[in-house]
């Protein structure tokens, strides 16, 4: 592995899990000297921790694994999907069997625009809350957890629903490369609101797919990167926004312009399509938006925003409106988190990020002296009622906290006899299919796991209070 450049980053320390054998695995749990082995670039001698090691073995083992079994991981997801969008196109398992007998089914495709994803199918919901007008406080929040629900979906199902449903403009959704991976594994979605007394433009950034390989191995690299009076950043993140392997982020006129094109990397594609829609209006603003792994790379583009300067950097960080992340992870350490503070204040940018009840990846990576990442901002913490609290860090914030066990416990209980009075007390558009309620009862033996689905985020950004936004 070659040697991270001095000048991008003061100090580092890189996992490689692609240089990783039988003996290397043992030498992490026993050695205390990390910096020698192949698969660890490190520029410092500090991985001495025992549960440091620990946590690296974990990473690099998991994600070895998930490499071995990408193929058929991919093969089954596929299957599943195929299966639920049958299923979805006869409404009951006796329809589908009558469809199939007769040979009248009819195999859905995966690009169509009626083809819905795992997640999709998590919760069906396409339509926009009538109820939640521009001026609402909660309407940008609303709009921005829609756009990173169907930023799972396929190009053609996200142009449909955002041009017909939404009466909204469809821009794109493209495939970025990671640098490291070498290959497309970063998507996001680009909409327009506009109309007479607003142009918005919404930048929604994908989340981890359930049955992605490449995307996982991203959430569990607990590489990390110190840049100079910046802080230490998530490594998995940073690849996937658009670092470039051994330079870091250079500036923008740098970059080739092969990398700056739709299919390039997300960054600098991404804020050169920007540039070009908001010079259009000037009275165009933009949001960033993302759920789960969505989230993190939300909040990380306009940090990288702040490591340039020129005209266009400014222009951009000037017309951000603001950053709506629903169940994202941590992203840096508290050096990090103070530096993004003072920038999201110098250029007056909101950032919200969104929890919901239990909801396991906020808590993750852990915030504890072997790791040190921490949250930054205010978070926006609703509860099963999706009553809103805004605190400085979610409550049990490293989740595996054995005296919540059985608190946790109950209230996933609680959710899943909700999935079943919500339509009453709150109306139909908020009733939970079978495959939801299914998440649900297994949410009964990991806590946490069904609360990190796109249901309930929906749900707080319509239910919950718009005084929080004010």
């Amino acid at each position: 592995m070659a040697s991270c450049n001095k000048s991008f980053s003061c100090k580092y320390m890189l996992l490689d899990p692609n240089d990783v054998g039988f003996f290397d695995l043992i030498h992490i749990l026993f050695s205390s000297n990390l910096k020698r082995r192949r698969f660890v670039d490190s520029s410092m001698d500090t991985e001495d921790d025992p549960d440091r090691r620990w946590l690296i073995f974990l990473s690099i083992v998991v994600q070895k694994l998930l490499q071995f079994v990408a193929t058929p991981m991919a093969m089954i997801g596929r299957g599943i999907e195929l299966c639920l969008n049958l299923f979805s196109n006869t409404q009951n398992l006796v329809g589908l069997l009558q469809n199939l007998l007769r040979g009248e089914y009819i195999i859905p495709k995966k690009d169509s625009r009626t083809f819905v994803s795992f997640i999709g199918n998590l919760d069906k919901r396409v339509e926009l809350d009538k109820s939640i007008k521009h001026g609402d406080g909660r309407y940008n929040a609303a709009l921005s957890m829609m756009a990173s629900k169907i930023s799972y979906e396929n190009k053609f199902y996200i142009e449909t629903t955002v041009q017909d449903h939404w009466k909204m403009e469809f821009v794109g959704s493209y495939d970025f490369r990671n640098d490291y991976q070498g290959k497309s594994t970063t998507q996001a979605c680009i909409l327009r609101d506009r109309s007479a007394d607003r142009d918005i433009i919404v930048v929604a950034f994908r989340g981890t797919e359930p049955f992605d390989a490449d995307a996982w191995c991203t959430d569990l690299d607990i590489s990390w990167y110190k840049l100079k009076g910046v802080g230490k950043i998530h490594g998995g993140f940073m690849k996937a926004l658009g670092l470039q392997r051994d330079v870091g982020w250079p500036e923008p006129e740098k970059i080739k312009q092969v990398d700056k094109n739709p299919g390039g990397l997300a960054y600098y594609a991404v804020r050169d399509m920007l540039k070009i829609l908001l010079l259009e209006n000037d009275k165009a603003k933009f949001i960033v938006t993302g759920h789960s792994l969505g989230g993190a790379l939300a909040i990380l583009l306009p940090a990288v925003l702040t490591f340039h300067k020129g005209n266009d950097s400014e222009l951009l960080l000037e017309r951000l409106e603001g950053v709506y992340t629903f169940g994202q992870p941590r992203v840096g350490d508290k050096v990090f988190g103070e530096y993004m503070e003072k920038k999201m204040k110098e250029h007056k940018i909101n950032y919200f990020r969104f929890v919901y009840g239990n909801d396991l990846v906020p808590r993750l990576p852990y915030d504890d002296k072997a790791l040190m990442f921490k949250h930054f901002g205010k978070c926006l913490y609703y509860n099963r009622e999706y009553e809103v609290q805004v605190l400085p860090e979610e409550p049990n914030k490293n989740y595996f906290s054995p005296e919540k066990i059985i608190p946790m416990m109950a209230n996933a209980f609680g959710e899943l006899v909700r999935s079943f009075t919500i339509p009453d007390e709150k109306g139909l558009d908020y009733k939970e299919g079978c495959f939801f309620k299914m998440i649900r009862l297994m949410g009964l033996v990991m806590p946490g796991a069904a609360a990190h689905c796109p249901q309930d985020y929906v749900n707080a950004t319509r239910l919950g209070s718009s005084d929080v936004f004010l």
